[in-house]
């Protein structure tokens, strides 16, 4: 299974749909990024792909990650300085068990959308939109190869 392939074009725009219902009314940023595959650790990828895809130079540092792998069956949630020194201890678990427990039922799409909405929430908390908030990264769901790669 192909990573652009794995989610229908109504499902990725549901995705799109939550990334930008959840960046809303906060100045955070939040990226989705699938690929068909990796290898080694699914952390070390996921970090890899947020440093190319520029998520670390947000004004604010409060850019998030959900990647995704589709035939390894792995995903990180990776968020960046700014937002992992405001969210609660074991937020980023929450999200995470949230994820494993729709995944397991085959719900990637709702699973994702919930995820993204809540990651929004802590957003808004704790970097709340402004009038002159510019959107530094894009929505649209990122696959595979990466520039540079």
């Amino acid at each position: 299974m192909k990573a652009s392939s794995f989610f229908t074009k109504e499902q990725q725009a549901q995705i799109l749909a939550s990334v930008k219902e959840a960046e809303k009314e906060t100045s955070g940023e939040i990226k989705v990024h699938i690929e068909t595959s990796f290898t080694g650790d699914v952390l070390d990828r996921a970090s890899w792909v947020f440093k190319k895809l520029g998520m670390h130079k947000t004004t604010e540092r409060n850019g998030v990650l959900f990647y995704l792998a589709v035939s390894n069956r792995k995903f990180a949630i990776i968020g960046d300085a700014g937002i992992n020194a405001k969210v609660p201890a074991g937020f980023w678990d929450e999200i995470s068990t949230l994820l494993q427990k729709n995944f397991r039922e085959g719900k990637f799409t709702e699973g994702l959308a919930e995820g993204i909405m809540l990651a929004g929430k802590q957003l808004k908390t704790h970097f709340p939109y402004s009038k002159d908030d510019v959107n530094e990264l894009s929505d649209e769901i990122s696959f595979d190869k990466i520039k540079g790669e």
